[in-house]
């Protein structure tokens, strides 16, 4: 069974008396363990869908099977507890709190999903996630003490405190330089060679290449990356 399967996915926003329509019938399926680059000019539908994915927002119709479970009708409080268990995130702006260290940053989704874990275990796992992405030596540091780069690292580390099957990244290396865009893509080859599925919006053709498959998108529908059946796979 795929991670992820996508069936007819529309999605709609209200504009006036009317709507307009971004996704427009969207299918495709996932497999664990792949590393799949979503690409799309701005206004294509990609980060649409990547909410949609990452269970931030509701298609108006469709099927989403993440799992095996139907998230697409699914209750606010499941969908919550799929996207805080099963689901890491990596945004373009860190989202970073200012006033919080590093260590703080990354083990504050353990108090959503770890109720009965003691703060020092936490601790313990925050270190092991900021010692996995190489910066566990800045892990008293504010965000604004923190380079970009470093930023992002500790942004990841945060993505995998829960221990997630997936990670979506958000134009992950938009804030960064060439240098420490390659070092970060080479962090998410890693995680994905270790078995972690990897769904990561761009618009760079360059950081798409570090995907083992690339979807394509145009005016809210999939123009590449379908296979026999027109299901991206």
């Amino acid at each position: 069974m795929a991670l992820i399967e996508l069936h007819n996915i529309i999605k709609n926003y209200p504009l006036g008396d009317e709507f307009i329509q971004v996704l427009k019938g969207v299918s495709m399926s996932i497999e664990r363990g792949e590393y799949v680059a979503l690409m799309g000019a701005s206004g294509s539908g990609k980060s649409t869908l990547m909410n949609i994915l990452g269970c931030l927002d509701r298609p108006s119709a469709g099927d989403y099977l993440f799992d095996g479970s139907e998230l697409g009708r699914a209750s606010g409080d499941f969908r919550a507890e799929v996207r805080n268990r099963k689901i890491g995130f990596v945004f373009q702006s860190f989202n970073l709190l200012s006033r919080t260290t590093a260590l703080e940053n990354v083990i504050m989704p353990l108090a959503y999903t770890a109720g009965n874990m003691s703060h020092s275990e936490r601790r313990k796992r925050g270190m092991a996630a900021l010692e996995a992405v190489g910066i566990a030596d800045r892990a008293g540091h504010h965000p604004s003490q923190l380079s970009g780069g470093q930023q992002q690292r500790v942004a990841i580390a945060r993505a995998l405190i829960n221990r997630p099957p997936v990670i979506f990244a958000d134009e992950p290396t938009g804030n960064l330089d060439s240098h420490t865009s390659v070092e970060v893509m080479n962090m998410f080859k890693q995680l994905n060679d270790e078995g972690i599925t990897v769904i990561l919006v761009t618009h760079s053709q360059a950081i798409a290449k570090y995907a083992k498959r690339t979807i394509c998108m145009s005016d809210g529908q999939i123009v590449s990356g379908l296979f026999e059946g027109g299901i991206a796979q």
